[in-house]
């Protein structure tokens, strides 16, 4: 019979493992790719994330810095006390005292650039949602530029996204996407149409950075609608398809969504593209954001 010693030992190793697996699920990283960018064998990861290994305080913070996260990020149950005291105000209130208390929050403390941010339209969500394809074709529409966030990370850079993750990691990724993000909005104050990595959810200070400049619009899909259009699309990123399983890539999909929805959620609208023609979510998104007429009529 085990002592309650063991027992806390291993429930301490489980909660520990789910964790690391969450987090890698958050930043739609495989688990070769943190493997290589914290220094840690695949087979000690899996090993770890299944509550099995016995990991040590370097090599947490080898797995933390892959995952761009501090070893207190990944370690900590609650928020810091004062934001958990303001959870519990905000707690209280309904949806338009929310929507207040935030406009209230960003205008006090400069959270919010109110001047443009409502010409500038950013989609997030996971691939294979159609961002790109709606995000072109509402650009068109309301004549202002579309651009692609990952592409200017890689103008901003010099060089192709696997080679930033190879050369710089996580962090390095990180700078360069926020710097992007600032360019950007500068350029665009007239309007601009922008899609952006579905991981970028996951990192708070990029996250509320996008929200301060952009009108975050959620394009979301179903698990199956999302692994078919990737399967389309002939790029499986981030999925782990090593083994060639689709039903294992599917859990992927399943495990990332999952993992973020409550941070998609915090977008400004949602669309849902489930079993809607291009046409119909084109119409959607185009009621989900604030009218361009209407905008440049106030200005």
């Amino acid at each position: 019979m085990q002592s309650m010693t063991e027992k806390e030992s291993k429930a301490t190793l489980a909660e520990l493992g789910a964790r690391v697996r969450a987090w890698r699920a958050r930043r739609g990283m495989t688990r070769k790719q943190l493997a290589a960018d914290s220094g840690l064998s695949e087979r000690f990861l899996a090993d770890v994330e299944s509550g099995r290994g016995n990991v040590s305080i370097n090599s947490l913070e080898g797995a933390a810095r892959a995952l761009n996260l501090s070893l207190l990020d990944l370690l900590q149950d609650a928020p810091r006390p004062a934001l958990a005291r303001a959870q519990g105000l905000l707690a209280r209130l309904d949806d338009a005292q929310l929507d207040r208390a935030c406009s209230l929050l960003a205008s006090t403390f400069g959270l919010a650039d109110a001047q443009g941010r409502e010409r500038r339209i950013a989609l997030i969500g996971l691939r294979g949602a159609g961002k790109t394809t709606l995000g072109a074709q509402l650009a068109a529409q309301r004549g202002v530029a579309f651009v692609e966030l990952d592409r200017e990370i890689e103008r901003e850079a010099g060089t192709s996204m696997n080679e930033i993750l190879l050369l710089h990691g996580q962090s390095g990724y990180r700078r360069y996407e926020r710097r992007a993000l600032l360019r950007i909005a500068d350029q665009h104050a007239q309007g601009v149409v922008m899609t952006t990595g579905g991981s970028i959810v996951s990192e708070r200070e990029t996250f509320d950075l996008l929200q301060s400049h952009f009108y975050c619009v959620w394009v979301k899909a179903n698990p199956e609608e999302h692994m078919s259009r990737v399967v389309a699309q002939g790029d499986m990123r981030p999925f782990d398809t090593t083994r060639g399983a689709t039903a294992e890539a599917l859990d992927d999909i399943k495990r990332i969504l999952a993992s973020r929805e409550a941070l998609y959620a915090r977008a400004d609208a949602v669309i849902d593209t489930a079993a809607r023609s291009v046409k119909q979510s084109l119409k959607d998104l185009q009621r989900a954001v604030p009218a361009f007429e209407t905008i440049k009529e106030a200005a």
